[in-house]
């Protein structure tokens, strides 16, 4: 019998709604964006910009948008962790979680850091700060797999891109092939031409679940993307619009392929 199961793949964009008028400034509201998230009934949840980043790049011991989350959505383990902290962190969305129905173990997180580009904020001259992947190990009817959520720099929004700059993309694609057992990756990957990341990551063995329909509001990108290796089949996906982030969610439905 088929071990199947369901994850989601979304970037909250910290809760914060969409209106086509003044985006940025559209209002915030967690209640609707868990309402979203519990519409999939996913048994793996993958989250990007979960917290919006604090003034000085200070980090709250206690994450009140994770920790709403985690009240929540009870039933759910966890695991959540923010980039190194940093001044130099902007107003945007910050921090990585995963959220599975069965129990996660083997937690881990991967400092990826960023390249020195100059951009400017605000008037002023930046550069921007280390992203992250976060994973664990769970088990779905004893079936052992690999969980990875990443996030990864904007490089087309500072004018250059990661064809250029290929050093996050490239310790990702490292941690894929150091993991030999049923893996899958999700998150949102920033990079515009999304054609070079699938093949990058193609390479080493995982395939995206798909690469035509727009995932993000802003622009006309695919960003977001499940990954998964040979031991799974990917039985659907969705990619479903929703009025609670830029970005849309991206749903999958996944079986481990018989032994």
């Amino acid at each position: 019998m088929s071990v199947r199961f369901k994850i989601l793949q979304f970037n909250m964009q910290f809760g914060q709604g969409w209106r086509d008028v003044d985006p940025d400034h559209a209002p915030i509201d967690l209640a609707a964006t868990i309402a979203e998230i519990k519409s999939h009934d996913a048994d793996l949840i993958l989250l990007q910009e979960v917290e919006k980043a604090e003034p000085g790049g200070t980090q709250p011991p206690l994450p009140p948008n994770y920790s709403y989350l985690k009240q929540e959505l009870r039933g759910y383990d966890s695991h959540f962790a923010f980039p190194r902290e940093d001044p130099r962190e902007l107003p945007f969305g910050i921090g990585l979680a995963i959220f599975s129905r069965t129990p996660l173990r083997d937690r881990m997180l991967l400092n990826l850091p960023s390249p020195a580009v100059g951009f400017q904020f605000n008037g002023e001259e930046k550069t921007p700060t280390d992203r992250l992947l976060i994973g664990a190990t769970t088990t779905i009817g004893g079936r052992d797999l690999r969980v990875l959520n990443t996030h990864l720099l904007a490089l087309f929004m500072l004018k250059t891109s990661s064809e250029v700059h290929n050093e996050q993309r490239q310790l990702v694609a490292e941690e894929l092939k150091r993991s030999t057992g049923p893996t899958l990756l999700g998150g949102d990957f920033n990079v515009r031409l999304h054609e070079s990341l699938v093949a990058q990551f193609d390479a080493v063995g995982f395939k995206t679940v798909q690469s035509t329909e727009i995932t993000w509001r802003r622009f006309p990108y695919v960003l977001d993307h499940i990954f998964y290796n040979a031991p799974f089949r990917v039985v659907s996906h969705e990619v479903r619009p929703t009025p609670t982030s830029d970005h849309h969610a991206l749903v999958a439905e996944l079986e481990f392929v018989d032994r």
